[in-house]
């Protein structure tokens, strides 16, 4: 047992639970429904991207923002250098680092050829066990390389990380 009374398998888990919403946070917004990565967040839980000027909070404000992503958007990010780290029983931090492929105006069953990623920064992360699950408290975006989002069949886009 530590200082802060988790023990070697308690850490662990907790680490493990805190990985899983990093990944499930992303397949949600490229693969799934992307307002329900709203239900990842706490209820006061915040989206910060202080480069771009956005701040969102509470869980229905997450929904509405990221629920309000494209339809025709086409995305994939790459996320590794999950690094969580477990601060008491019920907050952990994590920093992530992403590349974020994307494209607007794509049709279902088209194969889109290979291109630079539009986005290239990491995540910080704070988490809270509520209830004895693991929850997104705040995320903030941070860019280190960033352009537009292109358009399929023009050559100018609008930035946006969602």
């Amino acid at each position: 047992m530590t200082q802060d009374g988790l023990g070697p398998l308690d850490r662990l888990l907790a680490e493990r639970s805190c990985e899983r919403l990093v990944l499930d946070f992303v397949r949600r917004l490229d693969l799934g429904e992307p307002g329900t990565v709203a239900e990842l967040f706490t209820r006061d839980g915040v989206w910060e991207w202080p480069r771009g000027g956005r701040l969102v909070e509470g869980r229905e404000a997450l929904r509405r923002y990221f629920g309000a992503r494209p339809a025709d958007r086409l995305s994939r990010r790459i996320c590794t250098n999950v690094l969580v780290t477990v601060e008491s029983a019920d907050e952990a931090t994590a920093t992530t680092y992403f590349a974020t492929y994307r494209v607007d105006g794509h049709t279902e069953g088209t194969l889109v050829p290979p291109r630079p990623p539009v986005n290239i920064g990491h995540y910080e992360d704070v988490f809270r066990r509520t209830g004895g699950d693991w929850l997104l408290a705040r995320r903030t975006l941070v860019l280190a390389f960033g352009g537009e989002t292109e358009r399929l069949g023009t050559s100018a886009g609008a930035t946006g990380e969602r």
